[in-house]
């Protein structure tokens, strides 16, 4: 059975092998093509879309 040491009194070679196995893997996604665009910029085609709902044409 291996005992539990508390992170802060381990190595730091330890510690930083720790850290590494927690951090999880993108697997191919790029974080930079999931950011979602502010509300606050004006989009001209939100401005069509919601100019059509309300004329009911969608």
């Amino acid at each position: 059975m291996t005992q539990l040491i508390p992170l802060d009194k381990r190595s730091k070679k330890a510690r930083r092998e720790y850290h590494a196995k927690q951090r999880g893997s993108w697997h191919g996604v790029n974080p930079i093509t999931r950011t979602v665009q502010s509300r606050k910029i004006y989009d001209r085609a939100r401005v069509k879309q919601a100019d059509h709902r309300d004329l009911g044409i969608y």
